[in-house]
């Protein structure tokens, strides 16, 4: 068997088996329809059974090739990634960088520093996916996910860049107006502003008195919120360290809960390509500062 010409093969009937149309896979590959049917022909030879049921209103895949498809999705997934692995032994970081990250961490932390990582690799583009998904880097060809939290993907690589903590932070004009309390127990009287959708928040009464004011599922409008006087936000210190620096708001007390959760970036290959290696220096070193 020529592994090369099965390969491709295997490529074609997955091309195939999505469009159902050998003429459709014909014209994307800029190729004959005869062209695309000899090579499924000589891959239905190769492994002695058919893999369509070909008939006038269309194909179908039989058995044998509703068993192929899955794997040979794998073995095709497979081999880019090894390309992948193999072009990160080179030094120079070129090409696209796709990088999936929290919206808020990723306006805060990364693009102030993007201009300087584009000027000393010009051959070097980013895409970044801004959600509060779990996005998986290999299900959705990501070169790296930022995740904040315990991880679960035993099958990914990840390197720790930081460590997430938390505090309670309001503006110096509500402490003014309405006090400064100093833990959970002297909340009552206060307004409090709540992170859903993430177990983030602040934990349901009666574990403290306070009144929920707003609650939302993004930390920016949290931190905005904050720095409008509307209450206490319970906030990772990496959403509120330039309103910190600068005095427009302060650190009321520490997470009464003493939660520390690890920042990682996320990959799938084993050895991170130079243009992950260079954004996640970078993003260590933004780190740092934070919690200097």
């Amino acid at each position: 068997m020529n592994l090369i010409r099965y390969a491709e093969n295997l490529s074609v009937f997955v091309a195939v088996a999505r469009a159902r149309s050998f003429s459709a896979v014909a014209r994307q590959s800029g190729v004959a329809p005869s062209s695309v049917v000899r090579q499924i022909d000589t891959l239905e030879a190769e492994l002695g059974t058919p893999l369509f049921l070909r008939s006038t209103r269309g194909l179908l895949l039989t058995d044998a090739g509703e068993t192929l498809l899955p794997r040979a999705a794998d073995i095709l997934a497979a081999l880019v990634d090894t390309r992948a692995e193999i072009a990160a032994l080179g030094d120079e970081p070129q090409g696209l960088l796709r990088i999936a990250c929290l919206p808020t961490f990723g306006r805060r932390h990364i693009l102030p520093w993007l201009p300087a990582l584009l000027a000393e690799h010009p051959r070097l583009q980013v895409e970044f996916d801004f959600t509060e998904r779990l996005t998986d880097p290999v299900q959705e060809r990501m070169d790296a996910v930022v995740r904040i939290g315990e991880l679960q993907d035993s099958s990914l690589y990840a390197t720790r860049i930081g460590t997430q903590r938390r505090g309670v932070y309001a503006s110096p004009a509500y402490l003014t107006r309405r006090g400064c309390p100093a833990g959970l127990d002297q909340l009552a009287g206060h307004d409090v502003l709540d992170k859903c959708h993430s177990g983030a928040g602040w934990p349901a009464p009666p574990a403290h008195e306070g009144r929920v004011v707003l609650r939302c599922d993004d930390y920016e409008a949290l931190r905005q919120a904050a720095l409008g006087g509307l209450g206490l936000a319970l906030l990772p210190s990496w959403v509120v360290s330039d309103a910190l620096a600068c005095g427009t708001l302060v650190k009321v007390f520490d997470d009464p809960f003493r939660t520390e959760e690890a920042i990682h970036v996320l990959r799938a290959l084993p050895r991170a390509s130079a243009k992950v290696g260079v954004f996640t220096e970078h993003l260590r070193a933004a780190m740092q500062l934070i919690s200097a």
